[in-house]
């Protein structure tokens, strides 16, 4: 990894992208943001959609055209999701929205299943294209949660177009607009997406028409838009003139080659670290991530590592295959601390039974301040070669790219630890890492609490029977991943069953 002076000045600098190893390409980004938490993204979203003038492409893991993107707004200003798009392609002759959906969503996610299996009204008009994709492996998930809108913004990320996915960046537990559709609270959710235009998006565009050719048979209208800008006018712009890397996870299947580019990347990144690696995740699980992670903390002069994620797992196969492997690999990293450099959390909001916690949706890892990656893509076996998988990265180039990815971290930390953005960051600075600013901030009802498992007794290799509830490749049983290093090709030796 190169000396800030060295990513600086470009002096002996090369990029830990590699096209066709650890992503499928980089490509240019006018500008490009980071949406922290459904309201956010759900807003310019909604703003960019109304702009859209040729095509809209959504490609998720679940999809429920019930949902208001504004929930703080009146149903009249911002109604349901299926009826704005209807309105728009009423309004506009040349506009053509297609939305492909995971076709196991329909019992598996949280969206309603007579909707996505029978058709509902806003879906009956001719330039509404609405497809459930089969075109996987069996118990393989289509998980990319992509929006394009006239190949000229991309919006990539954790976050579907479904129930249960839209919070404020407070998550207040008794916020009364964060609803079900029944009018029910539900717990509070962060998340993360990234938006993207120019060459970026294009290129997102292409990715997602090509999957949606691929799912149907079809071929879609042209993606290509007119050359409105239609970047959303109230979103502040973190990078400009950025390089964007796109990373992939996809399974071999009907002659597809295998894409296994966020498992590459991920190692990479890890590899990369000379002070800090912030993670947040929803699950992390995968050996070859913690092999990773505890070998730089073996390591006398390593990074500090901070992960924040969901702490309590729904259902009974999450719960066996995520929460009880994820506090294995949790013992592992623990045991490995031995100048300690760990900490492993979950973040909590006050409630009226004392403390409220929140669910991690988010798929986000940030390098030092130099590197940051968002996507869809978990830090389990599923996302690394089986799961359809979709991560942006940006590498800072310059002062202004690296001011930008310390403050998404220091925004993101004060978020949980319910300070200011600006205490974050001189609390970082003044107490030389991160490790010893969240220690210090860590003080009210709403923060940050450490996992059990980082103290607790009990065993560290994953559970018997991971490799059928958290499989790594379509009908194989794989051995732990490994690595050929930096730049090197994930691999993992298999057997057949």
């Amino acid at each position: 990894m190169p000396t800030a002076v060295e990513a600086i000045t470009g002096q002996n600098w090369q990029s830990i992208f590699v096209p066709k190893v650890n992503c499928c390409e980089v490509a240019h980004a006018d500008r490009a943001a980071v949406l922290v938490d459904g309201a956010n993204y759900f807003s310019h979203l909604e703003a960019t959609l109304r702009r859209a003038r040729h095509s809209i492409f959504i490609v998720g893991w679940d999809f429920d055209g019930r949902i208001r993107l504004r929930a703080d707004q009146p149903a009249d200003i911002s109604p349901p999701l299926g009826a704005l798009l209807r309105g728009l392609v009423e309004d506009r002759p040349e506009l053509h929205v297609y939305i492909l959906v995971w076709s196991v969503s329909v019992i598996h996610g949280p969206s309603a299943t007579a909707p996505a299996l029978l058709g509902s009204p806003w879906q009956d008009h001719p330039r509404i294209h609405m497809k459930l994709d089969t075109r996987h492996p069996l118990y393989a998930a289509h998980h990319q949660k992509i929006v394009c809108i006239d190949g000229r913004v991309a919006f990539s990320g954790g976050i579907d177009l479904t129930v249960r996915r839209w919070d404020r960046n407070s998550h207040r537990a008794d916020d009364g607009e964060r609803v079900d559709l029944d009018g029910t609270i539900y717990p509070p959710v962060h998340d993360i997406q990234m938006i993207v235009d120019a060459e970026a998006a294009a290129v997102l565009c292409r990715m997602a028409a090509e999957r949606w050719s691929d799912a149907t048979g079809e071929k879609p209208s042209s993606t290509a838009g007119k050359n409105d800008d239609i970047w959303p006018r109230q979103l502040p712009v973190q990078f400009r003139d950025v390089s964007v890397a796109i990373a992939r996870t996809s399974p071999a299947y009907g002659g597809r080659a295998e894409i296994s580019e966020i498992g590459t990347l991920t190692l990479d990144m890890i590899a990369a670290a000379r002070t800090s690696i912030y993670i947040e995740a929803q699950y992390m699980t995968a050996p070859a991530v913690g092999d990773a992670l505890a070998a730089r903390l073996r390591e006398p002069d390593g990074p500090e590592i901070m992960v924040v994620m969901t702490h309590t797992s729904k259902g009974l196969i999450e719960r066996f295959a995520m929460a009880s492997n994820r506090d294995r690999l949790i013992r592992r990293l623990a045991k490995a601390d031995g100048h300690d450099r760990l900490r492993v959390v979950y973040p909590v909001v006050p409630s009226p039974q004392g403390q409220t916690q929140v669910l991690v949706h988010a798929k986000l890892i940030i390098i030092d301040d130099t590197l940051l990656r968002v996507g869809s893509a978990n830090l389990n076996n599923r996302s690394i070669a089986l799961d359809t998988e979709c991560d942006l990265a940006i590498e800072a180039r310059n002062e202004a790219d690296r001011a930008a990815i310390a403050e998404i971290r220091n925004r993101l930390l004060a978020e949980h630890l319910d300070c200011a953005e600006a205490d974050m960051a001189e609390t970082i600075a003044t107490e030389g890492g991160l490790i010893a600013a969240v220690d210090r901030l860590n003080v009210k009802m709403r923060g940050l609490r450490p996992f059990s498992a980082m103290r607790s007794p009990g065993p560290t290799r994953p559970i018997f029977g991971t490799s059928i509830f958290d499989p790594v490749r379509p009908f194989r049983l794989s051995l732990p991943f490994v690595s050929r290093g930096r730049s090197g090709a994930w691999r993992a030796p298999e057997k057949e069953l």
